[in-house]
């Protein structure tokens, strides 16, 4: 009997993406551009923290976003409506982005910044909103950034270890809110450390500001760093 050739889609697919997220980066160092993909649940408060990182952080650089969801537009007009640039990218369905598709905003987001006579030094990515497939595919980003929220529960590495094990930080976000919910701060770090020892974690709350300005400083050094 003739041998079944079997080819692994996922595995075929991955490689590939992975191969063409290594040159967008390559394309993002020859600008100058620092590139961020920011990835959680719905709901754990992306959009404004990252509105409150950018008012830590649009002093120093020029920052644009994209936004990616599977359909709508809420939280790109929420970044216009705050004067920050942004281009929406809808994924047909798919709960991911990868790195053809971030080629693709960040074409559309230069040329807004061209047209308009600013430069980008720095982008973030609000990812499609959940714990599972971006964790799978490289978007071409320098630096994977998870936002987790304290309703969410410490547990989540335990759940999900694959997006904690590509964060390059972590965010802990709605602090304030830390007394009405079952979330311990070391419980959580020693969940994320099983994942991977040594990814910082910041605690913040995007609705008081507190620890945003650590956060931010943070990504100023990995900005300064990938540039030297």
């Amino acid at each position: 009997m003739e041998d079944i050739r079997i080819i692994e889609l996922k595995e075929s697919i991955l490689a590939d993406n992975d191969a063409d997220a290594d040159k967008l980066r390559s394309e993002l160092d020859a600008k100058g551009i620092i590139y961020v993909n920011v990835m959680s649940s719905p709901g754990s408060g992306k959009t404004s923290t990252l509105l409150r990182l950018i008012e830590e952080l649009s002093c120093r650089y020029g920052v644009g976003v994209l936004e990616a969801d599977i359909d709508g537009d809420v939280d790109t007009r929420t970044m216009l409506d705050a004067g920050v640039p942004a281009v929406q990218l809808h994924t047909g369905g798919m709960c991911h982005l990868d790195a053809d598709m971030s080629r693709q905003g960040l074409r559309e987001l230069e040329s807004q910044a061209k047209e308009q006579g600013a430069s980008l030094d720095l982008v973030f990515l609000e990812n499609v909103g959940n714990l599972v497939c971006p964790a799978e595919f490289d978007t071409g980003a320098h630096i994977n950034l998870v936002i987790l929220s304290v309703p969410e529960g410490d547990d989540k590495p335990l759940k999900y270890p694959l997006m904690f094990e590509k964060a390059d930080v972590i965010v802990v976000n709605k602090i304030d809110a830390m007394e009405a919910f079952d979330f311990i701060p070391d419980r959580f770090k020693a969940n994320v450390a099983k994942c991977s020892e040594d990814t910082p974690v910041f605690m913040v709350s995007a609705a008081t500001k507190e620890g945003m300005h650590a956060l931010a400083e943070w990504i100023s050094d990995r900005v300064r760093e990938k540039r030297d």
